[in-house]
């Protein structure tokens, strides 16, 4: 059985993971190739229900997500995972035990993820409402090397997902 491919979104909140996923999705849909979503937010409301925010529980929610895209990739199914995933040594994680890995770095400056905050994530961090999300500075550790940088904030969405679209199809031929 050949194996599906794990694409590995990870950027500040609110920097398009979420949309670029969808669109991938799409995209193995119109191919007739199985394709699955894990998507942060809905996985911290159903199977990481139980973790918090701090370091320790940031890295079990990627360890829970890596392993999950592992079966799933090793069963034929394409992987789209859409986390913030703040930290390189857990990317790195992911990243070793998935063996068609693809980490898609989504670049977006904090300016502009304030501005598309449609939830209200920063709002309540700059207000002190919340300790749940990631300090706005300096708690998200770019990619060194990632397969491939979207800027979002400069890229149309269409650029940023042909980017991606093409990279997968000349490395792995879908």
């Amino acid at each position: 059985m050949k194996k599906g491919i794990v694409i590995w979104l990870t950027g500040m909140p609110c920097s398009g993971k979420t949309t670029i996923s969808k669109k991938l999705e799409k995209y193995f849909q119109r191919k007739n190739l199985p394709v699955q979503i894990l998507d942060g937010d809905a996985m911290r409301q159903t199977i990481n229900s139980d973790l918090g925010f701090s370091k320790k529980d940031r890295d079990e929610n990627i360890r829970r997500a890596a392993h999950i895209a592992k079966l799933l990739s090793d069963n034929g199914i394409n992987v789209v995972v859409a986390f913030v995933s703040p930290y390189r040594k857990m990317r790195e994680f992911a990243r070793g035990i998935c063996d068609k890995f693809v980490e898609v770095y989504l670049k977006c400056s904090i300016d502009e993820c304030v501005r598309r905050d449609s939830r209200g994530v920063y709002k309540k961090k700059l207000s002190g409402q919340t300790k749940n999300n990631l300090s706005i500075k300096n708690s998200y550790e770019e990619p060194k090397n990632p397969e491939i940088i979207v800027n979002t904030e400069e890229e149309s969405l269409a650029k940023s997902f042909k980017k991606i679209v093409e990279y997968i199809g000349e490395r792995y031929g879908n």
